[in-house]
């Protein structure tokens, strides 16, 4: 006999539809049209935050499969509380209830499509949902009744074409509860004699189905794919380790993501001011932001047992977050949480879901630990949001955006004279206006900066990034032993920051003390694996300068890679080329640069405000550009 040839799987599978989409479309079909399409975005955006993927959209109906039931429901029941929130906006007329049925069954794989009687059975669950109600199949009950806090309405065993034996179906109340016996699709079963009768037959069905699924079915999957130790990029540390995503927005506005990166970045911040954590950077974690990758693809890839995923949505002065903390090892959830709060709340709620997640990997921080870790420069909501899209602008570092990040900046000090981050971002503002160039007189703009990091600091102690800056204005003004005492302060303030270890690595790089910055270097590169340009080039002119070429060679090519126009890295692979010998290769790199900037020339780059302590090796520097055919 020929051996079946297609692909089968078992799987979760969710199915959903528009109850009385028609009579909707009849009456406002241009109207009907654009909430579907928003309330589409907010079921394929809940998909894929509970791990899900969309199958088929046609029309008014959903088709997704799941790695597991609770995901699925779980997902199920997000999708109909955010809709349920929505129809209140909207006239009753015009609200949209969706139905969503959720089955465990054997399908077959055609291509990305799936088919099968496991799809049939959903949508025939679907089908006997409420407008606005879940139900299950009775073998996904079986899966989640003591691992999700739901109740559930037993409502009987319907009958579906084309398959043999009835199913059991269940509501889904969407309610801490007890499990209820309702009076099912079918009417009432009279008399008692009928009703001990059939509740035995259950129980003997039920029983039997446990012990067909446990015997000759594999177990559901866990409700994430396990996260191998073997497969890390790096060892895991001894210590608790955590990567924090940026919170997914649900506004369905681009232009609110800035809020969700936001508590995204105060969540780290605050984490890691704490040395009993291992805390990743908010470039590297942000990576994955938009992209629909899995919890064991960020843990392996960030070298960490947990991580922490969430979403927002913002709508006038109410914001929604939920969030969750995921142990990649066991593929559980360690603690998750929904928080429905004025927008003026955010700061509480950043605050309890840090101590939510010290308490949930069993860190214990004195009183002392947990204030130093909470506190912030500004309670005042409108200079916050301000804030934080400053930073984002800031990042970006164009002229341009440093603009638009010094205006926001400005705005923020207005609102809140004593927001000692404020100042901070301001000191830092400076530096990019000596690096691009766009100062009349640098001079004037790195004391302008020092002059904001220091009141930074004298408004708040505890705020790393004011001295983290203070070592790149110190070196600027030449005075490296100020810049190392600066990057000291800001490491012992945030010991498991990259940026800490990063701004170190700057003040012992142009201090002559390479072997100490490489060090720096890679303890930031730990901390994030998806490290900034200037990482990369530090770490690569370290390499350089102790003649540790080959290895500079390889940071550089590997900055250059992501960032094939940044011009430091293509002057520092050509010197370093040249240092080895390579004469030719350093040329290709000297025609790269002029191509990048023609109007590039030794006598300026020499005069650039950055320069190392020992003038020898600036010199030895200049003469390597100068043999690559430079002038």
């Amino acid at each position: 006999m020929t051996p079946e040839k297609f692909k089968r799987k078992l799987t979760a599978i969710l199915s959903a539809d528009v109850k009385g989409y028609s009579r909707l479309m009849g009456e406002d079909e241009e109207g009907t049209i654009r909430t579907l399409k928003a309330y589409m975005e907010v079921i394929t955006g809940f998909i894929q935050q509970h791990r899900g993927r969309v199958v088929s959209t046609g029309g008014d109906s959903v088709l997704a499969e799941f790695p597991s039931v609770v995901d699925a429901v779980r997902c199920s029941v997000g999708i109909q509380e955010e809709l349920k929130d929505r129809n209140r906006e909207l006239p009753e007329e015009k609200r949209m209830e969706f139905r969503i049925g959720v089955n465990l069954g054997d399908v077959v794989e055609e291509g990305d499509n799936i088919l099968g009687d496991g799809v049939n059975v959903a949508a025939r669950v679907e089908s006997l949902a409420d407008a606005g109600g879940i139900c299950i199949a009775g073998i996904v009950y079986d899966q989640i009744k003591n691992k999700l806090a739901f109740s559930y309405d037993f409502v009987g065993e319907q009958t579906v074409k084309n398959i043999r034996e009835p199913v059991r179906i269940y509501r889904v109340l969407m309610e801490p509860g007890v499990t209820k016996a309702g009076k099912g699709l079918r009417g009432k079963v009279k008399g008692k004699r009928a009703l001990v009768l059939g509740i035995l037959a259950a129980f003997v069905g039920v029983a039997a189905v446990v012990v067909l699924w446990q015997f000759y079915l594999p177990p559901a999957p866990p409700p994430h794919e396990v996260a191998s130790k073997e497969k890390m990029a790096f060892p895991l540390p001894s210590k608790p380790s955590i990567g924090v995503l940026s919170f997914t927005n649900m506004s369905g506005d681009p232009k609110e993501d800035f809020f969700g990166d936001g508590i995204a970045e105060e969540i780290i911040t605050a984490l890691s001011k704490s040395p009993k954590l291992f805390v990743i950077a908010r470039n590297s974690t942000f990576v994955y932001k938009g992209k629909p990758v899995s919890i064991k693809q960020v843990a392996e890839e960030l070298g960490v047992q947990y991580v922490l995923e969430g979403s927002f949505r913002k709508t006038d002065d109410k914001v929604r977050i939920t969030a969750q903390l995921i142990d990649a090892l066991s593929g559980h959830h360690l603690w998750a949480e929904r928080y429905d709060r004025d927008l003026k709340d955010i700061f509480a709620v950043q605050d309890e879901i840090t101590v939510k997640i010290t308490s949930a990997l069993n860190v214990k921080l004195t009183d002392g630990e947990i204030a130093l870790m909470l506190g912030r420069s500004t309670k005042n909501l409108e200079a916050y949001l301000k804030l934080i899209q400053a930073r984002e602008f800031m990042l970006q570092g164009n002229k341009e955006n440093i603009a638009l990040s010094r205006r926001l900046t400005e705005e923020a000090i207005s609102l809140d004279p004593e927001c000692a981050m404020a100042y901070g971002l301001m000191a830092s503002i400076y530096t990019y206006d000596v690096n691009l160039s766009t100062s009349q007189s640098p001079g004037e703009s790195i004391a302008k900066g020092i002059e904001m990091a220091q009141k930074s600091i004298a408004l708040d102690k505890n705020l790393a990034w004011p001295h983290g800056t203070l070592v790149y204005l110190y070196v600027l003004k030449k005075d490296y032993d100020k810049a190392l005492t600066e990057g000291e302060i800001a490491l012992a303030l945030e010991p498991n920051a990259a940026l800490s270890y990063m701004f170190l690595g700057q003040g012992l790089f142009f201090s002559s003390r390479y072997d100490e910055a490489i060090a720096a270097y890679e303890k930031a590169i730990r901390l994030s694996p998806f490290p900034p340009s200037a990482v990369l080039f530090g770490l690569g002119s370290a390499l350089q300068s102790v003649g540790r070429y080959e290895e500079a060679v390889a940071v550089f090519k590997k900055l250059l890679q992501k960032w094939p126009d940044n011009i430091q890295g293509r002057v520092a692979l050509s010197a370093t080329y040249s240092m080895m010998g390579r004469d030719a290769e350093a040329r290709v790199q000297a025609k790269e640069i002029l191509r990048i900037d023609p109007n590039f020339s030794l006598d300026t780059f020499s005069k650039r405000p950055l320069s190392v302590k020992n003038k020898a090796d600036q010199d030895g520097y200049i003469d390597a550009l100068r043999k690559a055919g430079l002038k």
